[in-house]
């Protein structure tokens, strides 16, 4: 029987202007900023060492492992490629292509965007006297388990006949062997351990409604089938101890942070769906 089963970090670099004012007689100057450092010049065009370091940092976060000092030459040339095909197709106005400059454009969005809430994070951080709270929400809101055994048959008839035939003694593990269509004929019928979520409304319906050892009185349809259905046990699952799940948890407020702060955008900006229609007048009241 099928069941149905059911943050994004992106580099956050701060380049904080620093304004260095020397005496210089009776009058006070400001220097000028230090020069970029830089990895190539391609065409006349300074490539920043920076923006060289994060594309070699992004290529090492993909491939999980860290980019070996003797391939970053490599990695430079490919870097100056980049650069040079940019810049053709700049010059051949591919960048003017509404197709290019929408991707160009999301892609400015997705950046600025977690930039933005990564600062908002750092601005606004996780104390420790939200996460026990949501930590035990988290594990109240646990849902139970069950542990159940079914025989999946095609129709009514061959789903009664079983029925009677259990009702009668006849072992269900064994029945469930010869009888059901589903691959856990194989094992007796068993399921294993699972949460109703995971399951089809009508079966979960039945299995909520049985105790330990009970088996449904008549066949469950569902669109796979017609079931019976016997439980075995059912049990509120372990959680992790607070100190194994703190990441988590923390992670889970964070969220909550992000989505109240975007929900307060929300509120005081003014938006406008182009093409939705306006809520229609209320009609005049009558008067008496």
């Amino acid at each position: 029987m099928n069941r149905l089963r059911y943050s994004a970090r992106g580099a956050l670099a701060l380049v904080l202007p620093l304004l260095m004012l020397t005496a210089c007689g009776k009058a006070a100057t400001t220097a000028k900023p230090a020069p970029v450092e830089t990895v190539a010049t391609v065409n006349g065009k300074s490539l920043s060492k920076s923006e060289f370091d994060l594309y070699v940092a992004n290529l090492a976060r993909q491939s999980q492992r860290e980019i070996p000092e003797e391939q970053k030459g490599v990695l430079l040339d490919q870097f100056i490629n980049m650069h040079l095909a940019a810049d053709a197709a700049e010059k051949a106005g591919i960048a003017k292509q509404q197709k290019v400059a929408d991707q160009l454009a999301l892609a400015h969005l997705n950046v600025v965007v977690d930039a933005g809430l990564q600062k908002y994070l750092e601005d606004n951080p996780v104390t420790e006297a939200e996460l026990k709270p949501e930590y035990d929400a988290q594990v109240a809101a646990l849902p139970r388990e069950y542990h159940a055994r079914h025989i999946l048959v095609e129709d009514q008839a061959s789903a009664d006949a079983i029925t009677k035939s259990l009702q009668g003694g006849a072992d269900f593990a064994k029945l469930a062997e010869q009888k059901s269509k589903d691959s856990s004929g194989k094992t007796g019928g068993d399921l294993g351990w699972f949460t109703l979520d995971t399951m089809v409304k009508p079966f979960a319906d039945a299995v909520i409604a049985l105790q330990p050892g009970q088996m449904t009185e008549s066949p469950v349809q569902s669109q796979f089938g017609w079931h019976i259905i016997k439980l075995e046990e059912s049990r509120t699952p372990a959680a992790p101890a607070f100190e194994e799940a703190k990441d988590r948890v923390k992670m889970l407020v964070q969220r909550k942070h992000l989505q109240a702060y975007l929900e307060g955008l929300r509120k005081t900006a003014k938006v406008e769906k182009t093409g939705e229609k306006a809520p229609a007048a209320a009609p005049p009241e009558k008067k008496n």
